[in-house]
């Protein structure tokens, strides 16, 4: 594979110093011995050597050199016989000299313009490097140099996987079948430097083929996004320490709601032990009653401990652990939490999810979020109205529109969302609340958007508003 670097050449005196050697020895063995062959053909040889320190003009000056050193041995050989063999000979060394020449020249022209190309590369600030399909290295720009710190002569002829210890997101194998079967790639990759700092670089593979379409060389091109991906790391950061406080927040505002679900199992927990020790204390116990006493202890018991493991779960301050889970679970475990809540604003809430829905991928507790701010939302939106009941409607079913997706509604018989207000409901800080933050939205959408899915609002003709969460099913997010 021809290899082109766009540092300027420097040819050393060895070969032009080789080539007139090798010109004079050829002059002198076509002038002085009476051999019948055509020597000066030899001087194609000095054209070829010329190829290597000459450009295109000086190939055509030394071919011209040689065409002249043969006419000139003819003639000092041959003056007086014009017609004989010799000058037939002299004639087809003419030839192949002009040949040799010509093609030598177009070839360097070739290469030249080829360099010229590759300078150009140069010019430009991304990383570009080109590989065979043994991932050795045949080029390397002068950006790549800069970035990882190894110069061309050092980097070409390395194997580019090993030279900068690449952390790929996929296996290998995997990225080259997708490179041969599109003949392109995008991802992210992290490259270890001469230096040893750590960079991560948004990268673009193209393949090109053969005149045979087999694939051949691969082109790759490299940004350094380093510093964007660790701005971009501490805002999700951020992000998620906005969305804690604002859990930790609500939860605060569910202070009443939470109490009530705490002390209502602890006190028939203790209603069932006085009513046991009765029953044992008889004359003659009943050891079944007291049994069920037992038993119902345990299970009023086991429901306070899982309102403490969701309010746990729900304040703990955790990175997002994403799996299958189901929307209707999620929306029981919140309404577990807020039935004190509901009662408090004179409010129904009614549950309904089709059957047979498949599980989406996410995290639990984030997903508790974004439906308690949904319930909260609708549930403040309704204090104001006394035309109609205050009812809650949660619907969990398949998407019409996007089959891959579920779709959780929830419903409210408010006043509705002001038409002006709707395209800017989920920025942060915006709130149509005299008292409101203007966060529990914002955070909803941010919350949503990573899990691969969306979030919207739409006004109920009967009056009320619809919030709508769509989020892919986990098959086709795992895939």
């Amino acid at each position: 594979m021809l290899q082109l670097s766009s540092a300027p050449v420097r040819p050393s005196l060895l070969m032009p110093s080789l080539a007139a050697v090798v010109a004079i020895a050829i002059f002198v063995t076509d002038t002085v011995t009476p051999l019948d062959i055509a020597i000066a053909v030899l001087y194609v040889a000095v054209v070829l050597l010329a190829m290597d320190f000459a450009g295109r003009k000086g190939i055509l000056f030394v071919a011209g050199g040689c065409a002249a050193l043969t006419v000139l041995s003819y003639a000092i050989t041959h003056e007086h016989d014009p017609a004989s063999g010799p000058f037939l000979r002299c004639l087809i060394s003419l030839v192949a000299i002009a040949i040799t020449g010509a093609l030598a020249a177009r070839h360097q022209g070739t290469i030249e313009s080829l360099r010229e190309h590759a300078s150009l590369l140069d010019l430009t600030h991304d990383t570009i490097f080109v590989r065979n399909q043994d991932d050795v290295i045949t080029y390397w720009n002068r950006a790549a140099t800069e970035l990882y710190g190894w110069r061309p002569e050092q980097a070409i002829g390395r194997k580019a996987a090993e030279l900068l210890n690449t952390e790929f997101p996929a296996p290998f194998d995997d990225i080259m079948s997708e490179l041969k079967r599109t003949g392109r790639w995008e991802g992210e990759l992290v490259h270890t430097a001469r230096d040893g700092r750590r960079l991560v670089v948004a990268s673009r593979w193209a393949l090109q083929r053969d005149g045979r379409g087999r694939p051949g060389a691969i082109l790759e091109t490299n940004n350094d996004i380093s510093d964007r991906r660790q701005v971009e790391d501490g805002l999700l950061r951020a992000q998620r320490e906005l969305a804690h406080v604002a859990r930790v927040a609500t939860l605060g505002e569910l202070t009443a709601s939470i109490a009530h679900e705490v002390n209502q199992p602890l006190a028939a927990v203790v209603t069932n032990g006085e009513a046991g020790l009765r029953w044992l204390g008889r004359p003659v116990p009943d050891v079944g009653q007291a049994r069920a006493s037992v038993e119902n202890m345990i299970k009023n018991g086991q429901r306070a401990s899982e309102v403490v493991r969701r309010l746990r779960a729900l304040s703990r301050k955790s990175d997002p652990s994403y799996a299958p889970v189901s929307l209707a679970d999620v929306v029981n475990d919140v309404a577990l939490l807020i039935g004190r809540e509901l009662q408090g604003h004179r409010t129904t809430l009614g549950v309904s999810a089709a059957e047979g829905l498949p599980l989406v991928q996410g995290d639990r507790v984030q997903l508790q979020q974004v439906v308690m701010n949904l319930l909260m939302n609708g549930m403040q939106a309704m204090d104001g109205v006394s035309a109609r009941p205050h009812r809650l409607v949660v619907e969990i079913a398949r998407s019409a529109e996007e089959p891959q997706s579920i779709v959780l509604t929830v419903s409210d018989a408010g006043p509705g969302i002001d038409p002006a207000s709707l395209g800017r409901l989920f920025e942060a800080f915006f709130t149509t609340r005299q008292d409101g933050m203007g966060m529990g939205l914002s955070i909803s959408r941010s919350i949503v958007e990573a899990h691969g899915g969306r979030i919207w609002a739409t006004n109920r003709p009967e009056g009320g508003a619809r919030f709508h969460v769509s989020l892919p099913i986990a098959e086709e997010r795992i895939a």
